[in-house]
């Protein structure tokens, strides 16, 4: 596990710990959850739209242009 070094505010920070005490945790804790979650964001957009886009790539287009019903719209 790597270390980091944040520069913050005196004020702030005692307040995270305040705060982070009060919920049972502790500022580093927070911050590792925070990191982990916004990194695993993108990876989980990612998954998402290539989802999208092989479903998309299965849909059969009518050369009449007919139109979609809903319930076609809606299986999974």
């Amino acid at each position: 596990m790597a270390n980091l070094t944040v520069a913050i505010e005196e004020g702030v920070l005692r307040s995270a710990r305040i705060r982070a005490l009060q919920q049972g945790t502790s500022v580093n804790a927070l911050l590792r959850e925070y990191l982990e979650s916004y990194a695993g964001a993108d990876s989980r957009q990612r998954v998402a739209a290539n989802k999208i886009l092989e479903r998309a790539s299965r849909i059969e287009t009518s050369s009449e242009g007919r139109a979609w019903t809903r319930d076609e719209l809606n299986e999974r």
